[in-house]
């Protein structure tokens, strides 16, 4: 590993929380005022306050920390610095000389910790292998925070792509949903000679192609139910692009209440049949939760919520993605476009209707996830 550009040297990142952090954590935990709640709502109004209580008890009394810093630690961490943002993530290499270079970015409320199930199938894979690169997005887990505007979808491609040509990857392959998906489309924009293809999980609802024709009857009803979704699923939203610091007190301070504005989301956006234990186990969601509590970055990684509504995915003429493009339609995830618009923006060679899975897919169901990426990639190196 070298220096290129404006990128400093690489250096290997060993993750230790203090343990007076691990314990003012308890402490603070054991300190909740809890609200009360209407009868039998469960989750109709926001994270369930039993399901919380219960979900706390076993952050103090069972959850381990240590755990999780060991498995973090077991992977290959760097930080290295691109245009003086230091910037946190994982390099795992594939055994296979052969392998393809593969960015993979998260979301929110999501981290790096979300991809650590498809880190071996991708990596082992005997049709094809990655050599895989997992960056933590600039003011999310241990990537440095940006006081100053402009970090959006664009601002992080630029960076990503510096990232990926440090590494000796002059070409590489894309991965991304949620906030991941849209970083990963505008890098593909703008670097489509250093891009290989491109496979998300989800797209923006800001998504609009550039159109030279009305839209047809089926996107008419997927924005009609759009709306709907929105006005009652998206507040959330509203509230992190406009007054995104107001929220934030209240969440750096409070770990129950991070914790539950966290946890409402996977709750909510995750194929679990009514249980959210069903697609997570506490302490996969405590340790996504704890990682934005250790790192205070929950009003960091909020703040891209106001960077992306002023720059939102709406492609201009010559914003068409004329690389290879692969689709993973998960059924529970949140609205997505019906496939013949987003093909209006994107060179769709693959489209894969998921048997089950949400918003998390490769914390849900990093098999199907990992197949269909090494389907496409196979595909698409092959023809």
């Amino acid at each position: 590993m070298h220096n290129t550009g404006k990128t400093t040297m690489i250096k290997k990142f060993n993750l230790h929380i203090a343990q007076s952090e691990l314990d003012d954590l308890k402490e603070r935990i054991r300190k909740v005022r809890w609200p009360d709640e209407i009868e039998n709502s469960n989750w109709q109004f926001g994270t369930s306050l039993s399901y919380l209580k219960e979900l706390s008890n076993y952050w103090e009394q069972n959850f381990d920390w240590r755990k999780v810093e060991n498995t973090i630690n077991s992977i290959p961490n760097f930080i290295t610095e691109v245009d003086h943002h230091k910037i946190h993530f994982l390099h795992i290499k594939s055994e296979n000389k052969n392998a393809i270079p593969l960015l993979i970015t998260h979301g929110w409320p999501g981290s790096f910790l979300e991809m650590l199930k498809i880190i071996p199938l991708l990596t082992s894979s005997k049709e094809v292998s990655f050599d895989l690169v997992i960056p933590s997005i600039i003011g999310f887990g241990f990537s440095e925070k940006s006081i100053k505007g402009g970090v959006d979808y664009s601002f992080v491609a630029d960076l990503w792509h510096k990232l990926m040509i440090s590494l000796d990857y002059q070409k590489y392959g894309l991965q991304g949903g949620d906030l991941g998906a849209g970083i990963s489309i505008r890098l593909a924009q703008q670097h489509p000679k250093s891009i290989i293809g491109l496979h998300l999980n989800y797209i923006s609802d800001s998504y609009q192609p550039y159109l030279t024709e009305d839209i047809d009857n089926e996107t008419q009803q997927y924005k009609t139910y759009l709306k709907s979704w929105n006005e009652k699923e998206a507040a959330y939203a509203l509230i992190q692009s406009t007054k995104p610091l107001s929220l934030a007190y209240g969440l750096n301070d409070s770990p129950i209440g991070l914790c539950a504005w966290i946890i409402e989301k996977f709750n909510a956006w995750s194929d679990n049949n009514g249980n959210i234990e069903n697609s997570f186990t506490k302490d996969e969601l405590l340790a996504n939760v704890s990682l934005y509590w250790f790192t205070q970055t929950i009003h960091s990684s909020i703040r891209i919520y106001h960077e992306t509504s002023l720059k939102p995915l709406v492609f201009k003429e010559n914003d068409f993605v004329h690389l290879p493009v692969g689709f993973a339609n998960f059924p529970k995830e949140i609205p997505v476009p019906p496939r013949k618009y987003i093909e209006k923006g994107f060179n769709i060679v693959r489209w894969t209707e998921m048997p089950k899975g949400g918003h998390f897919a490769a914390f849900e169901e990093p098999e199907l996830l990992s197949a269909d990426v090494t389907a496409f990639f196979k595909k698409i190196i092959g023809s």
